[in-house]
């Protein structure tokens, strides 16, 4: 007689219908290591439990990786828990910034049964004090945290405001919290406060001139206007009109990395820096945006929209290397070729968001950089690791960046954020000479 037939479940991550391989026609060695529980068959919905509360921590878990994972525990067996937990990350995991957070939540979702026995021990009266448990990743608590329903957009813009008017100690937290250590919903409610923040965009006297009635340094008499004031009056001069440059503000590029180590960062910036510098100086000011992993992709037409919503969902369907590497000596080459002309004449001040970890040539990298420090006013390398105390960029890429750039800011949380205009005021400043005094 034939085994019974059993179909394979549409998506690994429901509930319904049972994965290739655990139906129960199986035979031979799958029947004796049944996963789960040998009495009760419990560990495949546990599997399957466990991919959702993966996917809610943010890694990319889907139906194939599910499928995966399946087989990958009906081969390595329930045996040994370590090596059911190094199968399910080999498959489930692919981004380096996901390995902790998957061994904390495969740590808690598939608890050790001696960890009862120790937890009541440390609860009996002779015991000298409790053990604080271990601080979880802000991702694996909300992924551990009870499923909320389905909510609508309004309700969702309704908690973004009521979260907004938070207690002050909140706001504090939340300001100096690093961007990579949130969790989900603190990472949204951050987003919409890095919009509220305010980066004015630094002004310099351009060539033309207009009219002023003020005494100012530097400003000339405008006689034509003064004899035409004077003949109105009757020969007497009443006024003197003056010239003075009228103010521009500087051309900007931003260079963006989207590499994998960046991640968690790109989006908040992207956002910040669309909302930040929209309707700068009266729409007057250029702002040229490039994101840039193993390629350049030209993101410029994405932020002359008015919603940043709008702007991050074009983006993200521009950006066709997003989380991969980083070769940035190869994309500012890119930019030489195609776009030299978007450098206004040494007057662009440059902000270039990177980590600076760079897998690229370094004698390449030098290179480019060299060319645009040249074709800009400043070039300004935005760090977001600069939150470790000591910092020093020992990195290949890292060090040519160093050397290039004019500064090294820090952009990783709402108060480096709140601070970077006041810096970038600052440091244009301090004359030509400053260019020489690479930090």
């Amino acid at each position: 007689m034939k085994a019974p037939r059993h179909c394979a479940s549409r998506d690994p991550l429901s509930s319904e219908g049972t994965p290739h391989g655990f139906g129960r026609g199986a035979t031979g060695m799958e029947r004796v290591h049944q996963l789960g529980d040998a009495r009760r068959g419990k560990l495949l919905p546990n599997l399957i439990g466990f991919g959702r509360a993966l996917r809610r921590a943010g890694a990319p878990v889907d139906a194939a990786r599910m499928a995966l994972a399946a087989q990958a525990a009906q081969l390595v067996g329930v045996q040994d828990r370590h090596d059911l937990g190094a199968a399910l990350e080999a498959v489930l995991v692919s981004r380096e910034q996901d390995r902790e957070v998957f061994r904390e939540l495969f740590d808690a979702w598939f608890r050790d049964p001696e960890l009862a026995h120790r937890m009541l021990a440390q609860m009996l009266p002779t015991a000298e004090g409790r053990a604080e448990p271990p601080k979880a990743r802000p991702r694996v608590r909300e992924a551990l945290a009870a499923p909320c329903a389905p909510r609508t957009e309004a309700q969702n813009d309704r908690e973004v405001q009521f979260d907004a008017a938070m207690t002050a100690s909140d706001r504090q937290r939340l300001r100096q919290a690093d961007f990579n250590a949130l969790g989900a919903a603190e990472y949204r409610l951050v987003e919409r406060l890095a919009r509220e923040i305010a980066l004015p965009v630094p002004t310099v006297p351009g060539r033309r001139l207009r009219v002023t009635g003020q005494a100012r340094a530097q400003a000339r008499l405008h006689w034509p206007g003064a004899w035409r004031e004077a003949s109105r009056t009757g020969g007497e001069l009443l006024r003197l009109p003056r010239l003075v440059r009228r103010e521009q503000p500087l051309p900007l590029l931003v260079l963006v990395d989207v590499s994998g180590s960046m991640e968690r960062y790109a989006r908040l910036l992207l956002a910040f820096l669309h909302a930040a510098t929209r309707g700068a100086a009266g729409g007057r000011a250029r702002r040229d945006v490039f994101a840039f992993g193993t390629s350049l992709t030209d993101l410029t037409p994405a932020f002359r929209m008015a919603d940043t919503d709008a702007m991050l969902g074009r983006a993200s369907a521009s950006i066709t290397d997003f989380a991969g590497g980083t070769r940035l000596g190869d994309c500012l080459a890119q930019l030489r070729r195609q776009h030299a002309r978007r450098l206004v004449g040494g007057r662009t001040l440059v902000l270039l968001i990177s980590d600076g970890l760079d897998t690229g040539e370094p004698g390449a990298l030098r290179q480019e950089l060299q060319w645009l420090r040249r074709q800009s006013r400043r070039l300004l390398w935005l760090n977001p690791l600069l939150r470790f105390e000591g910092y020093a960029p020992l990195a290949r890429g890292a060090a040519e960046l160093q050397r290039a750039s004019d500064a090294l800011l820090a952009v990783h949380n709402l108060q480096a954020l709140e601070d970077l205009a006041q810096s970038i005021a600052a440091l244009l400043q301090r004359g030509p000479s400053f260019a020489s005094n690479r930090h």
